[in-house]
């Protein structure tokens, strides 16, 4: 028998599989080809929604599924929850086009390891999936810095309220396609919820932030969703109602 003394150490071609779960094909596509030049990982496979992609990680058992939270036809953030009761040993990293720390708060509490913009440099999302697969959480410094504050009460008053701690996430997720333009029938259906319900949570999301009109509310998320700065959350400190100046009624002698 042959001494394997000396020989070098055989090695391994295996890469990381890795899911891409995006309803862009464009950002897909883009991301495929630059993950597969890697010499450690490789894209097992794309999905466009949350059924599709539960139906791919089932076939095609990747190591990691990185997820857009704003899915067309689901919510990101929901199939999180799905694929951490499903698949518990798979991690997620969020990928968003939202530079939003209540985002990346909400995608952890829901199962994520990790969160990568989209406006980020691809060499970031390449290296936080190296991190999540090595079993660490990654999250840039300032979301970081952001939830670490919120958590250990280093913000005070009102100015500290944010959609996360108003919002449920399905509250959520109505706020922001209201801000996207869409009607009250075309976010039931994007959803698959009923008109009714859609309205109703439309109602109390206008409570929550004090808002009064349907207009209102709708130029608010416009807003919000646009031009999200640290100070549009400190605009949705409670304000005292405004009363409608009452019409005078008219004297009797006046009606003759």
């Amino acid at each position: 028998m042959k001494s394997t003394r000396g020989k070098p150490a055989e090695t391994t071609d295996i890469k990381q599989r890795v899911l891409l779960v995006d309803d862009h094909p464009v950002v897909c596509e883009g991301l495929a080809q630059r993950i597969n030049e890697e010499t450690d990982m490789q894209v097992c496979g794309q999905a466009r929604d949350a059924h599709a992609a539960l139906e791919a990680i089932e076939k095609l058992r990747p190591d990691i599924a990185v997820v857009d939270i704003g899915l067309g036809e689901g919510n990101g953030i929901e199939l999180i929850k799905d694929v951490k009761v499903r698949f518990p040993q798979l991690p997620t990293l969020v990928l968003s086009m939202h530079d939003e720390a209540l985002y990346a708060e909400r995608s952890l509490q829901a199962g994520a390891k990790g969160y990568v913009m989209k406006q980020q440099e691809t060499d970031i999302l390449l290296e936080a999936i190296r991190q999540v697969l090595r079993g660490k959480v990654y999250l840039s410094e300032r979301v970081r810095d952001t939830i670490v504050n919120r958590i250990g009460g280093n913000v005070t008053g009102d100015k500290s309220a944010s959609l996360a701690q108003r919002l449920s996430n399905r509250e959520l997720e109505v706020f922001q396609l209201i801000g996207d333009g869409y009607a009250t029938h075309e976010i039931a259906r994007r959803l698959h919820l009923s008109a009714k319900t859609v309205a109703s949570h439309r109602e109390h999301i206008k409570e929550k932030l004090n808002l009064r009109t349907s207009e209102e509310l709708a130029r608010f998320a416009i807003h919000w969703l646009r031009y999200r700065t640290p100070d549009v959350d400190a605009s949705l400190a409670p304000r005292p109602p405004v009363e409608k100046p009452s019409k005078p009624r008219p004297s009797k002698a006046a009606a003759r």
